[in-house]
């Protein structure tokens, strides 16, 4: 606890809901048996090889009440909710999908994953980008592969707090995975968890790895939140990466991130800017009848010239940043960026399925592309009589790991004659 500071602050009661999607939780533990405010999302079963054992230690990191027995979780007033993603004793991913969306579903809140493995699934992604779009922050363990070991998932994925471990001495851990996906560290060796008493007959084991240090991250995340109610979670994500203590390499590196969680920092750290309309990356997550019914609103046309505002890209967390655009007959769309990095803009045309298109289909689509640079700014005319959408794509240099930027754009009159 002093490592993140958590014994210099009062935990507020119950608010923000913390889900812990994991094997299953043991009800009949004593530090979960009558604890208020737990909630299971389906039916929990405990019983198996020791594996069976996870979803209750890493519940009782985030949540384990100050009853007077065991141990105490980071944030032991959450309001907890438990699924069991591993109804066979084998966690897959079908199974963690539907906790992650039945959690997203219930209430906007923070969604604790210790798991991971090294098989990419587009249909998780979707789930972790449909949650984000919801409201909720996906937290997630970075993996126990060492230093050079393969890229795991979900921590890999766009839009996942990422969490390495720390040993004692704000070191990374020799076994915590390192990449360029790692967003923040906590401590993970020796960590005092419940355990069900099959497994151990005090009900109570030291334990080692990143499942552990993401979850004091969540229960972090679950408290900052609660006390900090108007945060959305864009504000919440960047604010919980850029309060953490810096250790390790100065700044972000691959091992810590931006550094060990500092919960007394982030209950009073700026409120970063929205970030607005994320999970952004692509054509499907922002036209309707793509990943979401509605879509995205235009941020021009529809009677509206003009637009700015400011926003933020990551090249592991945000990489791309679409927007959609009404571009109305006989008009001009100018786009101009102001970058804290070098960053490109691209405009797309209506046919359009993917900013990645390549080939005959890029000729087709691709309207414009300018950058990398601060000051990218690029223009697309309709000439037709008809209104088109037109999509706005900007995205990182390469290199860059992360930046902000202000986008400025407008509608103008076109004819022939104004070339």
């Amino acid at each position: 606890m002093p490592a993140i500071r958590a014994n210099t602050v009062v935990p507020p009661p119950a608010g923000v809901p913390v889900t812990d999607v994991d094997t299953g939780l043991d009800f009949s533990h004593p530090e979960f048996s009558a604890r208020p405010n737990t909630v299971a999302l389906n039916a929990q079963t405990t019983t198996g090889d020791e594996d069976e054992a996870h979803g209750t230690a890493v519940a009782s990191v985030i949540a384990a009440p100050e009853n007077g027995v065991g141990v105490v979780g980071i944030y032991p007033q959450a309001a907890l909710q438990a699924f069991d993603a591993s109804p066979d004793e084998l966690l897959d991913h079908s199974s963690i999908i539907n906790g992650v969306l039945a959690a997203s579903s219930r209430h906007a809140g923070v969604i604790n994953l210790s798991v991971g493995g090294t098989s990419r699934d587009f249909v998780f992604q979707e789930a972790i980008a449909a949650a984000f779009a919801k409201g909720s922050l996906v937290v997630a363990s970075a993996g126990n592969s060492g230093a050079n070991g393969p890229a795991l998932y979900p921590a890999s994925y766009p839009h996942v707090l990422t969490v390495a471990a720390t040993t004692e001495v704000d070191a990374p851990a020799p076994f915590s995975s390192s990449s360029n996906a790692v967003d923040i560290a906590a401590p993970g060796e020796h960590i005092p968890v419940a355990v069900p008493v099959w497994t151990s007959p005090s009900g109570y084991v030291r334990a080692d790895g990143t499942s552990f240090a993401a979850p004091l991250v969540s229960g972090a995340a679950a408290w900052v939140w609660t006390a900090r109610p108007k945060l959305d979670a864009t504000q919440l994500f960047e604010l919980m990466r850029r309060s953490a203590r810096d250790v390790w390499r100065p700044g972000w590196d691959k091992d810590t991130g931006f550094g060990v969680l500092d919960i007394a920092n982030a209950l009073g750290f700026p409120a970063p800017t929205v970030d607005p309309q994320e999970p952004n990356d692509d054509v499907y997550l922002v036209k309707p009848n793509g990943l979401f019914r509605d879509g995205t609103a235009f941020i021009l046309g529809g009677g509206r010239r003009s637009t700015s505002f400011g926003a933020r890209l990551d090249a592991t967390e945000d990489p791309e940043d679409v927007f959609r655009v009404a571009l109305p007959p006989h008009s001009r769309l100018r786009v101009q960026v102001s970058a804290s990095a070098r960053t490109s803009v691209e405009l797309w045309g209506p046919r359009t399925q993917t900013v990645h298109e390549k080939g005959a289909a890029k000729r087709r689509d691709l309207l414009a592309a300018r950058g990398p640079s601060r000051t990218p700014h690029a223009t697309a005319t309709n000439a037709s009589g008809k209104t088109r959408v037109a999509y706005v794509n900007a995205y990182l240099g390469k290199s860059v790991l992360d930046g902000t930027y202000s986008l400025r754009a407008s509608l103008t009159r076109y004819s022939p004659s104004s070339r």
